[in-house]
């Protein structure tokens, strides 16, 4: 573990932090950032009979870490392990759209009910901060570019519904009860680790297959995308500042581009030929479908000073080194659509 070195610890430092989704994409990440910074990091990973923690076996600094297995539904669990905690950094949800479809009610009990168990624990329990995790999916298809914080919210699925409402509950804990809380709302996050069932990796992952031609989904949608280390960055910022307490605020890069041209920049790097088709599975209903996200990241750099560090051209290149790995590829089941 890291030594203190200068204010920018400060806030952090041998601080006691929770991370609930630990064990998942950007949680395994943040965990692993935190531990440099000098935290006491008990990182929570849901339970489950095979006695796996999911990314967090992965992470190079395992034995700085508590790891613990539950599920952020049990509101007593809750309570237990956030006991004597500093920060909070809520991420645990489900998070994929399609899924959504067709098990709503799961978003609800993990995502909603999961958050109030979070917010009234971290309540009782006296904790400094509580850090929740929102995404841009709330915006729905932007009305106006780029998107800041006051944008209407649409709910364009049973996800998005989700997560509108678990902010909006979060919220009201520090509205109620004063608890400080900040809303930290990131854009299309990717990089090592990933889901299989999003876009990027799937297209890593078919061409590292050696696939001839590959499946994807509408590629007119555009995102605004952030390497993985970036959005932790801007978590911690936002744990760091005072400033933020209260606040609802964006995670993103200010650069817009299309899924079409992600492929293509992909293609590039790793000089692939590779034909696409576009199967209908993959493609949402047309009034689900968010077509346009594009990140106002004026409020986080106010209040912070956060600045994303990576282009996109460098943070894909960085992941698809990642992919490459041959023990990593071997995960990633390419010839199965996840849903």
């Amino acid at each position: 573990m890291k030594e203190k070195q200068g204010t920018d610890d400060m806030d952090i430092f041998n601080k006691k932090i929770l991370i609930t989704g630990a064990d998942g994409f950007i949680g395994s990440h943040l965990t692993e950032m935190l531990v440099k910074k000098g935290a006491k990091v008990k990182a929570l990973a849901q339970y489950n009979p095979f006695n796996s923690w999911g990314w967090l076996e992965d992470i190079n600094c395992l034995n700085d870490v508590e790891v613990i297995s539950g599920d952020v539904r049990d509101p007593y669990y809750c309570k237990r392990i956030t006991k004597n905690i500093d920060i909070v950094f809520h991420l645990a949800a489900l998070i994929a759209i399609p899924y959504s479809y067709v098990a709503p009610h799961s978003y609800v009990e993990t995502n909603i009910n999961g958050t109030i168990n979070i917010c009234m624990s971290a309540l009782e329990n006296a904790c400094s901060k509580v850090i929740h995790t929102s995404t841009s999916e709330v915006y729905g298809t932007a009305k106006y570019v780029p998107i800041d914080e006051t944008h209407p919210l649409q709910p364009q699925s049973p996800y998005s519904a989700s997560k509108i409402s678990a902010d909006a509950m979060a919220m009201s804990f520090y509205n109620a009860f004063d608890l400080p809380l900040v809303i930290a709302r990131p854009f299309n996050t990717y990089g090592p680790r990933q889901s299989a069932r999003a876009v990027i990796p799937t297209i890593i992952t078919q061409i590292l297959a050696k696939k001839e031609v590959i499946s994807l989904g509408d590629l007119t949608p555009t995102r605004d995308l952030n390497y993985v280390e970036d959005t932790c960055q801007g978590f911690i910022a936002l744990a760091e500042s005072d400033k933020a307490i209260g606040e609802t605020v964006n995670i993103g890069s200010n650069f817009e581009i299309s899924m079409g041209d992600v492929v293509s920049l992909i293609k590039e790097i790793m000089k692939s030929n590779v034909s696409i088709i576009s199967e209908k599975i993959r493609i949402r209903p047309k009034k689900s479908e968010v077509f346009r996200l594009w990140c106002d990241n004026s409020k986080i750099f106010n209040l912070t000073g956060f600045k994303p560090k990576y282009s996109i051209r460098d943070g894909l290149s960085l992941t698809i080194e990642w992919f490459s790995r041959p023990d990593i590829l071997k995960k990633y089941k390419t010839d199965i659509y996840n849903v």
